[in-house]
């Protein structure tokens, strides 16, 4: 597990709108983020940026309208690609690239980026994916392939920030602080998880019930729909009347993390519980009075 190292964000607005054009660049890197909507791409397309070697994301809405889907790219240089998907791919409305000076990307080393990209992604399983295949990773020179990998390891450093978190996987219990299992109870089913500062974060192992119940499909939709998800991703699998863990996932909250456990709308500051039976909600005001 790398080790977390503080590191500053400039972000240049370059059209004055915070929702267009912005050019993201992180302290002590060579690279770039360009991001921007799908709409502003015939307008920009001829960005000195846009014609260099990269690799991008493309976000936008599911089918269902529940959450997002991603596709992962390389283009060497990027441009042909994204006007290729702003013509023929309807899903995306904003676009995030990453590119470097020129000379310093080369088509394996993309390709590289890209390769790794939609295996982290298929490992965190936040989101789906609209991309067909897998990509292979390139032979790359013991030299490039450790320049990459720092180059990769700058760009999920970023995404989160730009508000992305399809390749986040759960973060181990940190040693050094003092975070608290607390477990979910229902139903015949016990779960585990802990606050961390992706989410929720619910551990391998923990048990989800067989069946949600019927009100959830009608009034809790989102949530029914992640479960399904869930299941149709391998992240819940059957074990006789219930579903297991099969990995730790993370949750954008505790009720979110408890309805997926408990089949059934949740108040997570309630159900989520220590040792001790204290509720995650009476821990937190503890918390907020000490």
């Amino acid at each position: 597990m790398s080790i977390l190292k503080p590191f500053s964000l400039r972000i240049f607005v370059a059209d004055g709108d915070p929702d267009g054009l912005r050019l993201v660049e992180r302290s002590n890197w060579v690279g770039k983020a360009i991001v921007f909507p799908r709409a502003l791409l015939p307008k920009i397309k001829q960005r000195a940026e846009l014609n260099q070697t990269g690799v991008y994301l493309l976000l936008g809405p599911r089918e269902d309208g529940e959450g997002e889907m991603l596709y992962i790219g390389e283009g060497d240089p990027v441009r042909p690609r994204l006007e290729s998907h702003y013509a023929q791919k309807d899903f995306w409305n904003r676009a995030v690239c990453f590119v470097a000076a020129p000379g310093q990307l080369n088509k394996a080393h993309v390709q590289f980026l890209e390769a790794n990209l939609v295996r982290l992604a298929k490992a965190a399983k936040r989101l789906p994916l609209d991309n067909v295949n897998h990509p292979a990773e390139p032979s790359l020179s013991e030299a490039d392939c450790a320049d990459m990998q720092v180059f990769l390891e700058n760009m999920l450093g970023m995404l989160p920030v730009l508000g992305i978190h399809a390749f986040e996987q759960a973060a181990p219990m940190a040693a050094t602080v003092a975070q608290a299992v607390l477990t979910c109870r229902g139903k015949g089913v016990t779960a585990s998880g802990y606050e961390a500062t992706q989410g929720f974060v619910v551990r391998s192992g923990s048990q989800a019930v067989g069946e949600s119940v019927p009100s959830m499909r009608q009034h809790v939709r989102g949530m029914f729909d992640l479960r399904q998800e869930l299941i149709g991703n391998g992240v819940l699998q059957r074990e006789g009347d219930h579903f297991l863990y099969a990995q730790d996932y993370v949750f954008s909250s505790p009720s979110t993390a408890a309805a997926v456990v408990l089949g059934r709308s949740a108040n997570g500051r309630i159900e989520w519980k220590d040792a001790s039976g204290s509720t995650l909600k009476a821990l937190q005001e503890l918390e907020a009075r000490t």
